[in-house]
């Protein structure tokens, strides 16, 4: 999960200031941690001991009201007996990517990402951004190539994934659904040559730069084999202890790549 994290962190000064090059600072004052974090962090509590998402998402949230939640989702947080409210947005994809390390089977990974969805993103293309996006994180982390990947994401969901960064780049903009955040932060990784590149790649798309770096970081840290040192330290220091002691727990539980 540091992979999507890491995305996280390098992706959020450049979410509302958009930038369409790879030649940027991966850290800087500005690098701080949003949302994408600290729901990740819920997954990833679930996950490890169990209980309701809602009630995760909740409890999470509250602890941390200041970073950057969309206006339905932060209305859901401050009621108990609110309920999925149809989103499509990203938000489901961002969080998810947990999920492809604690679950075994390709029917696992779908049916949880589902589960982890569906407290506020019961849209069928809510849901169909967290399942791709899990799915992805267990092809890469068990062995599975880029072309193989690409093939499955396309099969079962429709996505157009045979695009390239250089060819989508130029038209993109800030966009906060799953169907035109998903399959770019894809083609990020697809285009990869390592980690880090493949965060720079999503950065440079110029849209929601944290997500798309979120979702990217966490399908490359488990094809590359992890996140390089010096972008999990820099991005470990950029955490609470609470967060930082989820990730240590959560790889310790589940860190096992199958490549």
């Amino acid at each position: 999960m540091l992979g999507a994290i890491a995305g996280d962190v390098v992706g959020s000064p450049y979410e509302f200031e958009p930038i369409k090059t790879t030649e940027f600072p991966l850290f800087g004052p500005g690098s701080a941690f949003t949302d994408d974090t600290v729901l990740t962090c819920a997954v990833a509590e679930v996950l490890l001991g169990g209980g309701d998402y809602a009630a995760a998402f909740r409890r999470w949230g509250r602890r941390y009201p200041d970073v950057s939640w969309g206006g339905r989702f932060r209305q859901w947080l401050s009621d108990d007996r609110a309920g999925p409210y149809g989103s499509f947005g990203n938000g489901s994809a961002m969080r998810v990517g947990p999920v492809g390390w604690a679950r075994d089977t390709v029917e696992e990974v779908l049916a949880e990402a589902e589960r982890s969805a569906r407290p506020t993103h019961d849209h069928p293309e809510g849901i169909k951004g967290a399942q791709a996006t899990a799915l992805a994180v267990f092809l890469a982390r068990t062995g599975a190539e880029k072309g193989v990947i690409r093939e499955e994401i396309a099969r079962r969901f429709g996505y157009d994934v045979w695009r390239s960064v250089d060819s989508v780049r130029p038209a993109y903009r800030f966009d906060e659904t799953c169907q035109c955040t998903v399959p770019e932060a894809l083609i990020a990784f697809f285009d990869s040559t390592g980690f880090e590149h493949a965060v720079r790649l999503a950065v440079s798309l110029g849209g929601d730069s944290d997500t798309l770096a979120c979702i990217t970081g966490g399908v490359a840290e488990a094809f590359y084999g992890g996140v390089p040192a010096a972008i999990a330290e820099a991005t470990l220091a950029r955490l609470t202890p609470e967060m930082q002691g989820v990730v240590e727990r959560f790889e310790g539980e589940f860190a096992r790549l199958d490549r």
